[in-house]
């Protein structure tokens, strides 16, 4: 079999094993390494701990996080809440919309529920269809080819296996402050029984925007504290300022700079004391604070598996960790934290180890996407990484328009797109867009990067009229010249 370039050793062929592959974790890369494997003709084992909407470290379910407490369930919230917004504008098209309407949290919250254990079933079937063996339990290594299962009911199960695949994904941070056991995770966000009234988020991130965005257009009042300037750090700065021009004008409270520093329990909901000394009172407060490798219980350091400050395991560019026969895909490792990352992981690892066509994850030109709302969207070099990274100038071109909906109902939310070119070869270096739709346009932007387009070839292509993606087509003139030094040369 090759392995990295390598044919394995005739002698290890021969040792036999109950598996030729065993999984810790049915998330996203765990499932999609058993079952590409299994198509390989491999032996396949996975374990995962027991279903459940919110995760603990002995709860967990087959579909993992983004099934069943991230990605899904989040934008089914986020679809909820855009109708708030929306019966608001269908006003001014006509629609007879009265004062009073209604919203049954709990109705969603069912449905939301329903949906990502029809999700969980179907990740159980394409495991079974694929010939892959299901374990229920939590799973540790004990030697370079062993793995223990702990069942439900305190059995300890060990089988063999001439390679092991951790896949075991992450979980939330809670920060160490004072009254930190009266705050919740957006596990705990995605299933509470009563729709709060007033929420306090705590971070700027995906997570933290998303369900300030949610909260919002539900009617709650929500406020939103960050220690930066502006939320989303790691995103271009000027879409950034969108975003963050957008969840004000939507009525969500801002406080940049701010850190939470006490949590109390009060008569009339909890009591939040900031760093500036401001004092907030919330029904819920919202914990979006980073997450971190699910690492701890699986016994690594024992069998020799490397991980960093933070937990992560540490893997070569094939996936593979310091143990030869042990490997590991998606948050675990922390390199891009997003579902298709670990999809695409994980589908690389059964190429490598048993298609015979040994296959690095390409981590250039991944989209991703903010599902606040409007959503962001990018694909490839924001413009701060484009100046630092380039070694010639940069053009930046950029529109920021009214959407024709929002001529009608009257919101002033502006649509803002961003294209960030190599002045040299002309190169379209990364792509932005902070409006209505803005993943599913930037899913075919992000095409067109991967495949090398030049401006010359967006300017080339005709648009869909009347539509906003034909902007991406249409933006002719250079917005700014930035220099190789970074110094901004011309602003048009």
């Amino acid at each position: 079999m090759l392995i990295d370039g390598e044919l394995s050793h005739p002698a290890e062929a021969e040792e036999r094993y109950d598996f030729d592959l065993f999984v810790i974790g049915a998330g996203s890369g765990g499932v999609r390494a058993s079952r590409f494997s299994a198509s390989h003709g491999a032996k396949v084992g996975i374990c995962e701990l027991p279903f459940d909407p919110i995760s603990s470290e002995v709860i967990g379910g087959i579909g993992g996080t983004c099934v069943i407490r991230g990605c899904v369930p989040k934008k089914i919230l986020m679809y909820g809440a855009t109708f708030g917004p929306e019966l608001q504008d269908a006003r001014s098209y006509g629609w007879d919309v009265h004062e009073k309407v209604d919203f049954d949290w709990k109705k969603l919250l069912q449905k939301k529920t329903d949906e990502i254990v029809r999700l969980n079933g179907i990740y159980k079937r394409l495991l079974t269809n694929s010939g892959v063996k299901m374990y229920e339990g939590e799973g540790k290594i004990v030697g370079p080819h062993e793995v223990e299962v702990t069942q439900l009911d305190g059995t300890k199960i060990g089988y063999s296996a001439k390679h092991i695949l951790i896949a075991t994904g992450s979980r939330a941070v809670i920060p160490d402050i004072p009254g930190k056991e009266l705050g919740i995770t957006s596990d705990e966000a995605l299933s509470l029984e009563e729709l709060p009234k007033r929420v306090v988020v705590l971070g700027g991130g995906y997570i933290a925007v998303e369900f300030a965005s949610i909260w919002n257009g539900m009617g709650a009042k929500v406020e939103l504290c960050f220690r930066r300037e502006l939320p989303l750090g790691g995103f271009d700065d000027e879409m950034r300022a969108v975003v963050a021009r957008n969840l004000e004008g939507r009525g969500i409270n801002m406080h940049p700079r701010t850190n939470l520093t006490e949590l109390i329990k009060a008569e009339n909901g909890i009591k939040v004391i900031t760093d500036h000394g401001e004092e907030l009172l919330a029904d819920v407060v919202l914990f979006a604070t980073g997450r971190a490798p699910n690492s701890k219980r699986l016994n690594l350091k024992a069998v020799g598996v490397e991980v960093d400050e933070h937990g992560a395991v540490k893997v070569d560019d094939y996936s593979r960790t310091s143990v030869p026969s042990i490997w590991a895909v998606g948050d675990v490792t922390n390199r891009m934290n997003l579902t298709p990352v670990a999809l695409m992981e994980g589908s690389f690892f059964a190429n490598t180890v048993f298609g015979g066509e040994p296959t690095k994850p390409d981590y250039n030109h991944v989209p991703y996407a903010v599902f606040c709302i409007p959503p962001l969207s990018v694909v490839g070099l924001s413009e701060e990484e484009a100046i630092q990274r380039g070694k010639g100038d940069i053009l930046v071109f950029t529109s920021s328009f009214n959407p024709m909906k929002n001529t009608i109902s009257g919101r002033q939310e502006k649509t803002v797109m961003k294209l960030v070119v190599d002045a040299d070869t002309q190169k379209v270096l990364g792509a932005s867009m902070c409006g209505p739709d803005a993943p599913e346009i930037m899913q075919g932007i992000a095409v067109a990067l991967k495949c090398g387009a030049t401006k010359q070839q967006f300017d080339s292509t005709v648009g869909i009229h009347p539509s906003a993606a034909e902007e991406f087509v249409t933006m002719r003139t250079v917005t700014r010249r930035v220099e190789a030094s970074g110094k901004l040369k011309t602003n048009l």
